[in-house]
């Protein structure tokens, strides 16, 4: 039996050094695709790699491979350690110079969500956390416990994917505007923002977390929470909104009542505090509509996001939203 232990002690030590080596394989994996990115993107245009095409880095240098697979697949078999800025504008080179980077060569990094505007995860970038975000388009930090670059979900695959990156007046801190693919928090929540100051001090005892919601998004999950209660039978009168959600013929009349009273606003010259509150009795009525179909507002942003989007990436605009611009 103490043989079995033994055995067992040893198996359950052996294991933990094996997931530890994993772990840092899978972040030398991510450095050494984020160095190969960073060589491709230096590449002149017409040295890329095509669409049915791969590069394979070695140390003998580069060759091209053709692959049915219609993606750019980086293979890095060793890979030197790039010039830092050699890929940025010079225009993009001045910024980072002009950045108020503290004793360590770090600034703060705030991470925000494109679409909700809500305040992802916070963090700390040095210049080479920078620049492997621009090249990247990955979140990308600097851990001052572990002393090297991390990517956020280099381990759990929820990635913030960025769409710009933003320094305040002062520069010593910055935003990354981007999309997450999942989760912001470790703890499985949305966002690391869930903690109300205000809640704790008005009631003794708080249940469940709180995200840090704008006006739009705290309406969405009021709406959601009344979904909810109906879908579980709750006793008792029920609020407008249940009302709502009960009855779709009664919704949709009151979304093309409040819709056209928006409209005679203008028609009929009213003044401006007239046409808000109408519009948000359109917005209120719509989104529990949106609420019972099981779309949420992120989604519309992102349709309107991806509608407007002046990239030359996405030139499947509607007729419709070519005609209104």
């Amino acid at each position: 039996m103490k043989d079995k232990n033994l055995e067992l002690m040893k198996l359950e030590k052996y294991q933990s050094v094996m997931e530890k080596e994993m772990d840092a394989l899978r972040v030398e994996k991510l450095s050494l695709e984020q160095m190969a990115v960073s060589y491709y993107l230096c590449l002149p245009q017409s040295l890329r790699v095509s669409s049915g095409s791969r590069l394979l880095i070695s140390n003998s240098g580069c060759s091209w491979d053709n692959h049915k697979k219609r993606i750019h697949h980086l293979v890095c078999a060793s890979a030197r350690q790039p010039e830092k800025d050699l890929c940025l504008e010079p225009k993009v080179q001045t910024l980072l110079d002009n950045v108020k980077w503290d004793d360590k060569g770090l600034v703060v990094a705030i991470a925000q969500n494109v679409d909700t505007g809500a305040i992802l995860m916070q963090g700390f970038a040095n210049r080479d956390a920078v620049v492997t975000a621009i090249s990247s388009r990955k979140a990308t930090f600097y851990s001052r416990s572990r002393s090297m670059l991390w990517t956020k979900g280099e381990t759990s695959n929820n990635f913030i994917n960025i769409h710009d990156i933003f320094f305040d007046c002062d520069r010593d801190s910055l935003i990354y505007l981007g999309k997450p693919d999942g989760p912001a928090c470790h703890t499985g929540s949305e966002t690391c923002y869930y903690t109300s100051v205000f809640d704790l001090k008005e009631h003794q005892q708080v249940e469940g977390n709180e995200l840090a919601l704008t006006t739009l998004y705290s309406l969405e999950s009021t709406i959601l929470q009344r979904k909810s209660e109906v879908e579980a039978e709750q006793n008792g009168n029920p609020s407008w909104t249940k009302r709502l959600l009960l009855d779709n013929h009664l919704l949709c009349s009151k979304i093309r009542e409040e819709a056209d009273e928006l409209c005679r606003t203008l028609e009929e010259d009213e003044d401006k505090s007239r046409t808000a509150s109408e519009m948000a009795d359109v917005l209120y009525h719509a989104m529990v509509l949106l609420a019972l179909k099981d779309v949420k507002m992120e989604d519309v942003m992102q349709v309107l996001r991806l509608r407007f989007s002046k990239s030359e990436e996405e030139p499947w605009l509607s007729d419709q939203m070519n005609s209104v611009q």
